[in-house]
């Protein structure tokens, strides 16, 4: 059997000839990293190469993402689907192994790293997730959730300023089946970081409610198992375990220093670390005794065994509760949802409420959520303004973890990007609020939540310069436009109640990427429609009020606006134009109509188009073409009442009817 450290070295090797043959990458994490990753996966780690997807397994997250070659060997030597060829791949177009692990692209990869602090974040709203789902689910003799979250981070990680939203959440929280293993190395792109990161970690850790194992030898194998087992007997809070290690470690010229960092060690060096290893095999070659020593396929496999066997004395003792469990795994929505979501939507019409549409967005989240038992809602501080709280609204606290609801605090961008951690885990779905303006501070995480494809719901109120005498820094104006264009992100501004009902579905629905909600703090009225109409509302743009024959002119306005648009068309009607009116709530869901229902919405032959939406005007003219306006912001907003905001910046039935006939 080979030793432990020449396990190890299989991922300094691996990592350090998968840099050299994409000439780019970081093998320095890797290589300091390998001792500490051997006595984890190979003593600790509770997971199954044959399943990544087995509910209980350990969730594995590597926060300093660059060191991706770490995580991408331990997947292969471990057993899971990724053959050497995908090493080879390492940093090519179209491989499995990206130059950052990318959620979707290897099995086991949980989560997508690289902007540093995310992971660590990602990996709370995991730590929130298992514990929730424990409180939840597991009954005396039957604990059917139980697993930990580890982390690898760096000080990157720590230098980001969403880690110190996430880890004092996560101590306040008491995460207790939370792990996360600091390497030490002082290193980081610039060099050494005693000029610029001389926190007190530990200290820092300490005051958040953490446990803090410190001084761990990360090259000792004895040292950091003694670490895991201090980290797993203490579940009543996080535990933050400082390892010391030497970046690139086993490389004579080039260890403890930033050169090997993120560039590869280059062909002299790397032959002479595999000296200094005592590493005497060909680059990509692993000894057949070196992979029976990593090979967790047989042990994981008993341990998916095990807990199925959990699972069936589990089932049979509660029924209902296992059946829910799996539906909430499954991510399945329950199976009269979409009838009685269907029901409230016509009951908002015929109820015809004149209320703020972040009003309608509480009133749609009553409605669903009683029928959502995986719910996870909560705002970054503005419950009583982002209107997020229900009638069965129930806090996760440090000693109930059976809730619903999370008080984030202000913490935005950490927030969000628990939320991403929340939907990767499974068993919930999540949805966080703020004010739109905000959404500025969580922008990455947002992005993260597109780029992986999460069922996040962002929920976004005091939506434009109709938020008043907050004044210009609370007041949004390019943000929707720039959440429109994230790819995956479906966006909605509706118009009311009805409009807020069918937004909520959507997202709700929704299961291949986030939803982001846009809501008003004034109050709008509910919009005459008919039954087909409501139905339309599904397609993200449709025909509001028509003219009879071919129109002249369309109209096309969101939100608050498209009160304004009805009206402006009844002037231009008057006046003896043919107007019509497209209210369009989502333009990503719009865009991904049928050419013919587009068409039929928006004929190509109508050219004189005016949009109108209180925000970036430069959006709409994809829509208007050249021929046509838009009555839109091109400058920040003021402090003054709504109402007197409108009127100065134009969105008034005068100017857009001023607008129209200028066409």
């Amino acid at each position: 059997m080979p030793s432990r450290r020449q396990l190890a070295n299989a991922i300094r090797a691996l990592s350090m000839d998968a840099v050299q043959k994409a000439k780019s990458g970081h093998p320095g994490a890797p290589m300091g990293m390998a001792d500490i990753a051997e006595v984890l996966w190979n003593d600790y780690l509770k997971h199954n190469p044959q399943n990544p997807a087995w509910a209980d397994r350990d969730r594995f997250v590597l926060s300093n993402g660059h060191g991706s070659m770490l995580i991408y060997s331990l997947l292969h030597l471990s057993g899971y689907d990724l053959g050497i060829e995908d090493l080879k791949q390492f940093r090519q177009l179209h491989s499995r192994t990206p130059g950052h692990p990318e959620y979707g692209y290897a099995p086991g990869v949980e989560t997508t790293t690289g902007p540093l602090g995310q992971g660590i974040t990602n990996a709370v709203g995991m730590a929130i997730a298992e514990k929730s789902l424990a409180a939840q689910f597991n009954r005396p003799g039957h604990d059917i959730v139980d697993h930990f979250t580890y982390v690898f981070l760096g000080d990157g990680c720590l230098m980001e300023g969403i880690s110190h939203e996430a880890c004092s959440l996560a101590g306040t929280l008491g995460l207790g089946k939370l792990i996360a293993f600091y390497d030490d190395n002082g290193i980081s792109i610039d060099g050494h970081v005693e000029g610029w990161f001389t926190d007190d970690t530990a200290k820092r850790f300490e005051s958040y409610g953490w446990q803090v194992v410190r001084d761990v030898d990360g090259h000792s194998s004895d040292a950091v198992k003694a670490a895991i087992e201090e980290a797993r007997s203490d579940l009543s809070r996080p535990t933050l375990v400082i390892t010391k290690t030497i970046i690139g470690f086993g490389s004579p010229n080039k260890a403890g220093s930033h050169d090997c960092h993120g560039a590869p060690l280059g062909d002299d060096e790397i032959k002479a670390a595999r000296e200094f290893l005592k590493w005497d095999h060909a680059p990509f070659e692993i000894p057949a005794d070196v992979y029976a020593g990593w090979d967790a396929k047989e042990k994981g496999t008993q341990a998916e065994s095990d807990w199925n066997s959990k699972f069936a004395a589990y089932q049979a003792a509660f029924p209902e509760l296992a059946s829910e469990f799996v539906r909430r795994q499954s991510g399945e929505l329950p199976a009269d949802f979409a009838a009685k979501a269907e029901a409230y939507i016509q009951a908002c019409q015929e109820k015809g409420e004149k209320i703020a549409t972040r009003k309608a967005s509480q009133n749609a989240i009553e409605a669903y959520a009683a029928l959502l038992p995986e719910f996870m809602g909560g705002s970054a501080d503005l419950a009583g303004s982002n209107l997020t709280l229900w009638s069965g609204s129930k806090p996760l606290t440090i000693d109930d973890a059976s809730g619903n609801y999370i008080w984030y605090g202000v913490r935005e961008f950490g927030m969000s990007a628990i939320m991403n951690g929340i939907a990767l885990h499974g068993g919930f779905i999540p949805y966080g609020a703020t004010f739109l303006m905000f959404m500025e501070y969580a922008r990455n995480a947002v992005r993260m939540a597109a780029l992986m494809k999460q069922r996040s719901i962002f929920v976004y109120t005091h939506d434009s310069i109709g938020l008043g005498e907050d004044g210009p820094t609370h007041q949004p104006v390019e943000q929707v436009a720039s959440l429109r264009l994230t790819p995956n992100m479906s966006t909605w501004r509706p118009a009311d109640t009805v409009e807020s009902a069918v937004a909520w579905l959507h997202a709700v629905e929704r299961t291949d990427g986030p939803t982001a909600l846009i809501f008003s703090r004034q109050n709008l009225p509910c919009l005459p429609r008919s039954a087909q109409q409501v139905a339309d509302i599904r397609k993200g743009g449709y025909i509001i009020k028509d003219c009879a024959g071919t129109p002249e002119l369309i109209l096309i306005a969101t939100g608050s606006e498209v009160e304004l648009a009805l009206a402006a068309a009844e002037v231009l009607a008057g006046k003896g134009r043919a107007v019509r009116v497209v209210s369009m709530p989502a333009t990503d869901v719009f865009d991904a109509q049928s050419k013919d229902y587009k068409e039929s919405v928006l004929p190509a032959a109508v050219t004189k188009r005016v949009a109108i939406e209180a925000l970036i005007a430069d959006y709409w003219y994809k829509y208007v073409g050249l021929n046509g306006a838009v009555v839109g912001m091109t400058t920040f907003g003021e402090s003054a009442p709504a109402g007197e905001l409108f009127k100065l910046f134009g969105f008034t039935v005068d100017n857009v009817v001023a607008v129209a006939e200028g066409l």
